[in-house]
């Protein structure tokens, strides 16, 4: 009987040399992977990168560590400063999730990002890609860090299938731990690695194969690359939504000096029924508060 040949599921190691060697030779300079960025830069930066392109990051990033270099800096100021720093990069509860971790790590940690992973676990709006990511990326742990990106490398490389499911899975969970290389340094670097092949190789939809450095071992190519049930998910639209009425909405608050009246919100958006659902939505996430005289402004506490 001919044997079967061995693949990346049975034998991890196939994949971890020539993934980390890429790596090394073609990752991007980002000023978050750089050593002085510590620990709060790594957070600062996974807190702004969920959904939102490196593009528009960068600007907002160096921004934010040139004002508030430490936790201890932002936690002293009002969360409404956040929101106002936080710009056009979207979602910005992430803003108020940064805000309250930093008072956290102020008033608990003595003003350092905690490199124990359930301490980061317990933060405030760290949920367990962030914990791991910081984990990894800030103290060269051994942790699995599951990213859309990483995901669809491992659905490809590994099992076969163009795209991971809509939601991590169990089992998503157990093959990347079972994936992770057993020294730490290396297994910190290996989470950073596939990261950035799933950015700039193995991308949803335009792979570039022909430079992927595990083409060969790759088990969704030997199959023929055969489609999915379905195509990439696709962002939601923009225009015309919620989220682009409390954007607006957010935008003339982030610009004011001083408490802001409803004229000036009512100006932004014609649809009063849509205009004030989302205002009410913006004060409920604690985005705006309202105060008695009808005015309103971005929140101090």
């Amino acid at each position: 009987m001919t044997a079967m040949p061995e693949t990346p599921a049975a034998v991890p190691s196939l994949l971890h040399a020539p993934v980390i060697d890429w790596f090394d030779e073609h990752a991007r300079d980002l000023p978050w992977r750089r050593p002085e960025a510590g620990a709060w830069g790594v957070m600062v930066s996974e807190f702004m990168l969920q959904q939102t392109p490196v593009n528009r990051v960068l600007p907002v990033y160096e921004e934010w560590l040139a004002r508030w270099p430490r936790p201890a800096a932002l936690a002293a100021e009002p969360p409404g400063e956040a929101v106002r720093a936080w710009g056009r990069l979207g979602y910005p509860r992430r803003a108020l999730r940064l805000h309250a971790a930093a008072s956290a790590i102020a008033e608990q940690h003595g003003g350092e990002v905690p490199s124990d992973h359930a301490q980061l676990l317990a933060l405030p709006g760290v949920g367990e890609y962030t914990a791991a990511a910081v984990a990894s990326f800030a103290y060269g742990q051994r942790h699995a860090v599951l990213d859309t990106n990483v995901r669809r490398v491992f659905a490809r490389a590994v099992s076969g299938a163009q795209y991971p499911p809509n939601a991590t899975t169990a089992a998503e969970r157990r093959l990347a731990r079972a994936l992770l290389p057993d020294e730490e340094p290396v297994a910190a670097r290996w989470a950073a690695a596939t990261m950035e092949l799933g950015a700039l190789v193995c991308t949803a939809r335009t792979p570039a194969c022909g430079r992927c450095p595990i083409a060969d071992r790759c088990v969704w190519r030997a199959a023929g690359s055969p489609a999915h049930d379905g195509p990439p998910r696709r962002g939601q639209t923009y225009a015309g939504t919620d989220r682009q009425v409390r954007g607006k909405l957010l935008a003339v608050l982030r610009e004011a000096v001083a408490p802001v009246p409803q004229q000036a919100l009512d100006a932004v958006w014609d649809e009063p029924v849509q205009r004030a659902r989302a205002l009410d939505g913006l004060v409920s996430d604690g985005l705006v508060e309202p105060l008695p005289d009808g005015t309103y402004r971005l929140p101090l506490t």
